[in-house]
């Protein structure tokens, strides 16, 4: 790209050493003017700093956003009505939150006038492809900016040296090389690099900030009961809640418990494994209670069917199609699906264990009359003879082929 086709940029902004050098590289290598914008998923940070470090910088134009709750009720949420689950363990808690940042970002650059976007993600990861899918999902004509498969700044150190040489601060634990790389949202937290780049080598206890060890964990269970409608979590203990609070909550219960730990070697859609450690409390009680309910609410042919897509849906958020029409086609048909999933789940929390020890709907599908050991004058057993030789048919049919 020709540095003289971009006449205003919209960069997604953290105020961390990275992306403010990022900031400075634009100004100084596109002669651009830069708009910022940094967005509060619940990260745990403070933000408004950001504000400060871009002013000083010259930025005239600051976007800084608390969007916790679009976050929640809009990409967390709709994701867990699927169940989702990448290769069997990961919560997509760094995937969902790129969709909402480069959706923003695009509505800035179109309320400002800006011609390309720009992010801080590295050209070996997943991120850069989301974010980018991402744009491009939402206005193919966008400039993009990738800083990291540009510039010469190859390492931490150049890095320093390019911030100090430009009279950009630099926090004092960023000078020399940082233990491992933290990503954060309200869904989850993630580290990465460094300590943990031998996946043989257990992660330091030191890594984990959203929950005690399972071993530190109180020696008496936490009993809470989630309450659903149209497979969404409103309330907890009957106290209804917005979606971003609900989650903050079930966060505080799940990391107190010393639940949501995860040590994954993952597969990157760009090709590489990478191992990684994340913290996801309150999505794994909320993945385990939202199963229970729909356990009991969901037709059991509907309920296989939605465990055949997830795999594909769960890909599908992982590689960054949040935008592609696919996608939202198995959300409409996870949606459906979602109609009658209400009533409460009540879960034990107990040393790093969700365990499931009652669920309730006004919409079950659960019949005591039919599954009882007792007698009954429901169900007639002679009828299951019928039904087994039925389906033993082709099976008796091949096996006499045989001779």
């Amino acid at each position: 790209m020709s540095i003289q086709n971009v006449k205003k940029v919209v960069l997604a902004y953290s105020g961390g050493l990275d992306t403010s050098v990022i900031l400075r590289w634009l100004q100084d290598t596109y002669q651009c003017e830069v708009v910022t914008f940094t967005a509060d998923l619940g990260q745990g940070e403070e933000i408004e700093p950001a504000r400060a470090k871009a002013e000083m910088m010259g930025v005239k134009e600051i976007y800084i956003e608390d969007l916790r709750e679009v976050f929640v009720r809009d990409y967390v949420f709709p994701m867990f009505r699927a169940n989702a689950v990448y290769e069997g363990t990961y919560l997509l808690g760094t995937s969902i939150a790129r969709p909402l940042i480069a959706k923003r970002q695009i509505e800035i650059a179109r309320e400002t006038g800006a011609d390309a976007v720009a992010h801080g993600a590295t050209g070996k990861g997943n991120d850069q492809v989301r974010f980018e899918l991402g744009y491009y999902g939402l206005n193919p004509d966008i400039k993009v900016i990738s800083p990291w498969r540009e510039w010469d700044l190859t390492s931490r150190t150049r890095l320093i040296e390019y911030a100090e040489e430009h009279q950009i601060p630099v926090p004092k634990d960023k000078r020399g090389e940082a233990p491992f790389s933290v990503d954060a949202n309200l869904l989850h937290i993630s580290a990465e690099g460094k300590v943990l780049e031998d996946p043989n080598e257990e992660a330091p206890e030191y890594i984990y900030s959203r929950s005690v060890s399972p071993e530190a964990a109180p020696d008496v269970a936490t009993v809470v009961e989630v309450g659903f409608a149209k497979g969404d979590p409103v309330s907890i203990d009957g106290a209804a809640m917005s979606p971003a609070t609900l989650l903050t909550k079930l966060n505080e219960l799940g990391g107190a418990n010393g639940i949501g730990r995860l040590d994954l070697v993952e597969n990157r859609f760009v090709g590489m494994k990478s191992r990684g450690v994340y913290e996801t409390p309150g999505g794994t009680i909320l993945l385990a209670a939202h199963r229970a309910m729909e356990s009991i609410t969901l037709d059991r042919e509907a309920m296989h069917l939605k465990d055949e897509i997830m795999p594909r849906y769960a890909k599908l958020i992982y590689n960054g199609f949040w935008f592609a029409p696919e996608r939202e086609m198995l959300q409409a048909l996870i949606d459906k699906s979602q109609e009658r999933v209400n009533g409460t789940v009540r879960l034990k929390l107990y040393k790093g264990g969700v365990h499931v020890i009652g669920r309730a709907s006004p919409d079950s599908l659960y019949s005591l009359a039919h599954v009882t050991f007792e007698e009954d004058d429901v169900y007639d057993q002679h009828d299951a003879e019928g039904f087994i030789k039925l389906n033993a048919l082709r099976l008796r049919l091949a096996k006499r082929r045989e001779g």
